[in-house]
């Protein structure tokens, strides 16, 4: 099983869209980023866990945990003119782009913020969200990682 870090701003689809989804299920869709795409392509697989990590809000950080439930296909939001993750260029046989169905966990009683990290950086000096210049909207994350993560969201 491998960890990950997932990001997205609350204000376009937060942990708690997730979990007043049906089935408390949804796709990760509208990513457009190479690297990531590969990520979500190549490596995510069924019962992988991630962070969700909410980002560009008041209060930046992780929120909860999330499931891989169905593993990279072709994102279709990419093929329909009317949605704003559209690209011509992608093509229903050639697709450039891929999402992965992700499943709510659970929701932290208090978030691990941005600055909580930040304040751990001596255990958490390799995570990818900590680093300059780091914009990808899904990183991996290391075991040792993952479980000072979950330690700091029981503080």
């Amino acid at each position: 099983m491998k960890y990950w870090l997932m990001k997205s701003e609350p204000s376009v689809f937060g942990i708690e869209d997730l979990r007043k989804a049906p089935k408390k299920r949804s796709a990760w869709d509208g990513v457009r980023n190479y690297q990531v795409r590969n990520m979500m392509r190549d490596e995510m697989r069924i019962g992988d866990l991630a962070f969700f990590y909410h980002s560009s809000c008041d209060e930046p950080g992780i929120y909860g945990i999330i499931r891989i439930v169905k593993e990279g296909y072709p994102d279709h939001t990419a093929f329909d003119p009317t949605n704003d993750h559209f690209d011509a260029k992608s093509k229903p046989d050639n697709p450039t782009w891929y999402m992965v169905d992700v499943e709510f966990v659970e929701q932290f009683k208090r978030p691990v913020t941005l600055d909580r990290l930040r304040a751990n950086a001596e255990t958490l000096n390799e995570l990818l969200i900590l680093k300059r210049g780091n914009r990808l909207s899904v990183t991996p994350i290391k075991n040792g990682e993952w479980q000072r993560i979950v330690e700091l969201s029981l503080q």
